[in-house]
């Protein structure tokens, strides 16, 4: 692979397949952020009940910034705009979220633990796609591949 230096790392040349598939990839990946910060937008008083119970500071402004982040930041990968930056930011709140939510290390053994580790697995997993993008960047079929 020949590769060029942009302001964020080697610029690879892909083929459109690798680019298609990337493209695929990143709206795939990022569905479920821009409904779960949907679903945050319309109970943002539930959302804040959550965060308080498990003892967050200023629970309203935290649900307001999550779904923020879910919407905006699922927005932005898919487009393709400052994907490397947004990939971090994103497996970071996806991280924290883990570790306030699904903090099965900290149940009984039971169904509750088995889902909520479940759910830590599949966040780990989505880190790991976050963090490869992070890595590869967005592709030619993006707002960050036009600016190159």
């Amino acid at each position: 692979m020949s590769h060029a230096m942009t302001p964020v790392g080697p610029a690879y040349t892909t083929s459109p397949l690798a680019d298609t598939t990337l493209l695929i990839g990143r709206i795939a990946l990022v569905a479920i952020y821009l409904m779960s910060g949907f679903q945050k937008f319309t109970d943002l008083g539930g959302v804040a009940g959550m965060l308080a119970a498990k003892g967050l500071p200023q629970p309203m402004i935290l649900a307001t910034l999550a779904a923020i982040t879910e919407v905006g930041g699922a927005l932005l990968i898919a487009v393709g705009l400052q994907t490397r930056l947004v990939a971090i930011g994103l497996l970071i709140f996806t991280a924290i979220a883990t570790y306030f939510f699904h903090d099965f290390w900290n149940e009984p053994a039971g169904p509750e633990q088995a889902n909520n580790m479940i759910h830590a697995m599949k966040n780990l997993s989505i880190c790991g796609a976050f963090l490869m993008l992070a890595g590869i960047g967005a592709g030619r079929y993006s707002m960050d591949g036009r600016v190159r």
